[in-house]
């Protein structure tokens, strides 16, 4: 992550700017120390030192827009062990125009995310805790827009990789087996549009797309191949409100191979406890879909600043139904929801977040580590995009839990961003649902048709109070459901169990010229069907010094 996000910031910054552009570099060090108290079962208290080395970077001109924030933390418990750690925490997103026709784009995040949606919920990531997985993920390409005769042209490709470590404590409940834990991905995709747009030469528009896209997973050698071509035309009614349509034809295939049984007929795990490979079975059809897609909505753009879409339409076999809202409120507000429908896989839907992401992020004061994994907000909420695109976005239907299945993702996310003085604020909020797929009559496999959900609630509040001081307070609420039964301890064995987590932490900092102290607390909890709550809370001083 760190070569990663170096790379990004040194292309970014030698791309020569505009008039007075605006950039940064903030290499730091940090030293802490802080505690977490178990508050619902004995009481324990840990005491630990947190030693860290990051950068807060960012360049903004007229050809280049990119920012790093990246955090490599050490925690160190002199008495116990256990709670010794190394966690990566980053985001990094660049956007740079090398020509007027050819544009790069690049991203890369380092955090923590929960593993499996039947488990543990912590908001408190310190010490022994189970079911919290390191995740990696990035994604770079370039893309090209220009003008043949009276066509629009355009075309993109984007490499994603994705790497998740397995929980140092697992989470698997009584009368539970564990599931399979995810590895690594490789995806490519390649997009490509030429079309006409309204009032060049008719009063509709007419646009031809297609996209070719593959990704190959280390778990179970899984493959994901897809392709589709499409016509779309578009008509306005009046100056604000135009209609839509578009058909095509689509095929989609993912298969996988069997996991390796023993002499006994049971699966067999390596070290990790990841499924061995049957490198010798066939490849296992898990989804498939082949035929004519279709769909049609309304566009209202009142304002260059405020944009809906809505849309419905035939594709994956069943009805489906999509759109956004963009709205650009004035310079320092900004909102953006979205409704998505489609067949996923874990490493590409993180790679199509990321890069949704806008180019300039809040980063606010975390130390404990719990960045990244949810909502990300604008910095520049409404100058980032006529339409509200820097309101930002959030990854929590990512997150929800890390699945090695094929699944089809539908939900909705809405995120709001605002900026006013001293202060600044954000709230996210969505649901997401996943079918998950998967070969039939396999062993070990049990997540065939299964669906999860979730919901999903965060928000922060920062105020400067004065020039060398500032407060930031966050909170959040998340709910999962899963569709695998058998939890035991007092739940049946046909009922789902939900999942509660919530948590809050505020911090007071204050800076002495490249000096800066800090200090911060944070309450956490969650709830599990059949067993008792959780309550932890922590707490920390520390001091930053910054390059």
């Amino acid at each position: 992550m760190t070569r990663v996000a170096t790379i990004l910031l040194a292309a970014s910054l030698a791309i020569p700017a505009a008039a007075e552009p605006s950039r940064y570099v903030q290499p730091y060090i940090e030293l802490s120390q802080a505690a977490a108290a178990d508050l619902s079962n004995d009481g324990d208290v840990l005491t630990y030192t947190q030693a860290a080395v990051g950068v807060e970077a960012g360049v903004s001109s007229r050809r280049a827009q990119a920012q790093v924030s990246y955090r490599y933390e050490r925690r160190i418990d002199w008495q116990d062990p256990v709670v010794d750690q190394s966690v990566h925490s980053g985001l990094a997103l660049a956007r740079v125009q090398l020509t007027p026709a050819l544009s790069f784009d690049a991203g890369a995040l380092a955090t923590r995310s929960r593993s499996d949606i039947r488990g543990d919920a912590p908001g408190n990531l310190v010490g022994n805790v189970a079911n919290v997985a390191q995740v990696y993920a990035l994604y770079a390409g370039p893309s090209v827009a220009t003008r043949a005769g009276v066509l629009d042209v355009t075309a993109a490709y984007r490499f994603g990789y994705t790497k998740v470590e397995v929980p140092d404590v697992p989470s698997v409940l009584p009368g539970q087996p564990p599931l399979d834990y995810y590895d690594d991905s490789r995806s490519h995709l390649v997009t490509a549009s030429v079309g006409v747009p309204v009032g060049r030469v008719a009063p509709f528009g007419v646009t031809l797309s297609g996209a070719w896209e593959r990704e190959d997973a280390g778990q179970l050698d899984q493959r994901y191949d897809g392709w589709f071509g499409r016509g779309d035309v578009v008509m306005p009614l009046s100056r604000t409100v135009a209609v839509r349509a578009g058909v095509g034809y689509e095929k989609i295939e993912v298969g996988q191979r069997d996991p390796l049984l023993d002499a006994a007929g049971n699966v067999v795990r390596d070290g990790n406890g990841r499924f061995v490979t049957d490198t010798g079975s066939p490849v296992r059809i898990a989804y498939q879909t082949d035929g004519l897609i279709y769909d049609a909505g309304v566009i209202w753009r009142p304002s260059p600043r405020l944009e809906l879409q809505a849309n419905a339409g035939w594709r994956y076999g069943s009805e489906t139904y999509f759109g956004s809202l963009s709205y650009a409120m004035s310079r320092d507000v900004a909102l953006n929801v979205v409704v998505y429908d489609g067949i996923e896989t874990f490493g590409r839907q993180l790679r199509d977040g990321l890069s949704t992401l806008p180019t300039a992020f809040e980063t606010r004061p975390d130390p404990f580590g719990q960045q990244f994994a949810g909502c990300v907000f604008g910095a520049r909420p409404g100058q980032d995009g006529a339409t509200g695109g820097g309101a930002g976005g959030c990854l929590n239907d990512v997150f929800q839990s890390i699945a090695t299945a094929s699944y089809r993702a539908r939900g909705v996310d809405g995120v709001i961003s605002a900026a006013r003085g001293r202060n600044r604020f954000g709230f996210g909020m969505g649901y997401a649902n996943r079918r998950l797929y998967a070969p039939r009559n396999i062993p070990g496999i049990s997540v065939i048709g299964i669906e999860d959900e979730s919901a999903y609630a965060q928000a922060f509040w920062s105020r400067n109070l004065t020039r060398v001081s500032a407060v930031d307070a966050s909170i959040f609420a998340n709910w999962y459901a899963s569709g695998l039964a058998g939890l035991g301890n007092g739940v049946t064995a046909t009922t789902p169990g939900d999942v509660w987590g919530y948590g809050a932490n505020g911090t007071y900092s204050h800076q002495f010229g490249r000096l800066g102290t800090l200090a911060s607390i944070g309450v956490y909890g969650f709830d599990q069907q059949g067993f008792d709550s959780q309550w932890s809370a922590q707490a920390l001083v520390g001091a930053r010094y910054t390059f």
